[in-house]
């Protein structure tokens, strides 16, 4: 195992390598809220239409297509998560994801208007290669920060995120609301999306690809893909070897499942109460540039008490916010959640990725951040069915949000607890 020499003080100043890592953060996020959030659904939709699919059909294969991507890189995380823990395999994985991801994007373009089926294929495959990077680009953390560190340069790069994707949706909207200067059709600005989304990917990832080492790993093999195989079932089989790490996957879990429920879930609440979608636009903007000064924010106060009470902190806040769902009747208060939304979201999650750093052992770093990518991915599966039935049953969807109070619940008892449930498991 390398080691990284542990340093004294958190006010360090963010080196190049850190901003270098940083920077990844702000360069996917073009990809996360243009093609995925924004563009591609809506252009897919017109495109299968156009070849008599039906609305619910083109629905449903989008589902289905989100759902086999979402489904393949959480089975195979922890499998590549442990390759890249052997030696100069880390940053080899992550440009080679990257790059699928990049060019699947740009292919996008060229896929003809009568092939629907095979522009679904290309994001299947842009989709593969933007969520695998990350797994490995937040395995990175413990390579460019040590212990005292991360949750400083955690939490800038969700801060970075956030504000780079609000810039690259201004882009976009320039494009909207100007067709294109006069110039282009709803094919061509689409097309011209996503060439926004992959340059901005590929210009900004390439500080990471210069400047970023990895530090940690484990000792190299001549199998290395055997050897990956064998540690991530050893693992599995002695995880109470690892209980702080399990108990605390239980619990991001389960509230991260709310944190993901309320940001797919808040459009159609808030279309529920009468906002229109134009306003919605704005609060999502909104929701974004809030996110960037708190995530730092969130930094300063973990590192000025604890990892632990900043995650803390955020699971409260989205607890009051569910309550608050109780009162949402107009767009005042929809406003007043979006905010607080802001105010907590990016935290959280940063904060929930560098304490994850802390606990793991460092040289199989990138195999214990599979595990976490599965759970990453298959947050957002009991919050959105607590919605639905509680929406179902009580004829109001405030209702249905507030009833998510009870994953926010349960995740902060988990991880209040998590230090007693680690001390009696010696």
């Amino acid at each position: 195992m390398i080691s990284l020499k542990n340093k004294r003080s958190v006010n360090l100043k963010i080196n190049k390598e850190q901003w270098s890592w940083i920077m990844y953060d702000w360069a996917n996020s073009a990809y996360g809220i243009i093609v995925t959030t924004a563009v591609l659904p809506v252009y897919f939709k017109s495109i299968a239409a156009a070849n008599h699919v039906s609305a619910a059909s083109s629905t449903a294969y989008w589902g289905y297509a989100n759902s086999f991507s979402t489904l393949l890189v959480s089975l195979l995380a922890p499998f590549l998560g442990a390759l890249a823990d052997y030696p100069h395999l880390k940053k080899r994985l992550l440009s080679m994801f990257c790059w699928l991801g990049i060019v699947m994007t740009i292919g996008l373009v060229f896929i003809p208007a009568s092939q629907w089926r095979l522009l679904l294929l290309v994001y299947v495959l842009s989709a593969i290669g933007y969520s695998v990077s990350n797994l490995f680009y937040d395995s990175f953390l413990t390579d460019v920060a040590n212990d005292m560190q991360m949750n400083k340069i955690s939490t800038y790069g969700y801060a970075y995120g956030y504000l780079g994707g609000v810039i690259a949706f201004i882009l976009f909207l320039i494009l909207e609301l100007t067709s294109g200067f006069g110039k282009l059709d709803g094919t061509g600005i689409a097309h011209w999306s996503f060439v926004i989304a992959a340059l901005w990917w590929l210009i900004f990832y390439l500080p990471l690809q210069r400047n970023v080492t990895q530090k940690y790993s484990v000792k190299s093999t001549t199998s290395p893909l055997k050897g990956s195989f064998n540690r991530v079932f050893q693992t599995i089989k002695h995880i109470k070897q690892y209980k702080q790490v399990a108990w605390f996957l239980v619990a991001y879990f389960i509230y991260i499942d709310g944190v993901d429920t309320i940001f797919t879930m808040a459009t159609a609440i808030g279309m529920d109460i009468g906002i229109k979608t134009s306003e919605l636009m704005i609060v999502m903007l909104v929701v974004q540039l809030i996110a960037v000064p708190f995530s730092i924010l969130f930094g300063w106060f973990a590192d000025k008490t604890s990892t632990r009470k900043g995650i803390l902190l955020g699971i409260v806040v989205y607890l009051l916010i569910c309550l608050y769902a109780l009162n949402l009747k107009s767009s005042f208060d929809f406003w007043i959640l979006a905010i607080l939304v802001g105010t907590s979201q990016g935290g959280l999650q940063a904060l929930s990725r560098s304490y994850f750093g802390k606990i793991i052992p460092k040289e199989s770093g990138s195999e214990f951040y599979g595990f976490y990518n599965i759970l990453g991915k298959f947050s957002a599966v009991m919050g959105p069915f607590i919605v639905a039935i509680v929406t179902q049953l009580t004829g109001k969807s405030t209702i249905g949000a507030a009833s998510l109070s009870v994953l926010f619940l349960v995740g902060l008892v988990i991880f209040a607890i998590l230090p007693r449930m680690v001390r009696n498991a010696k």
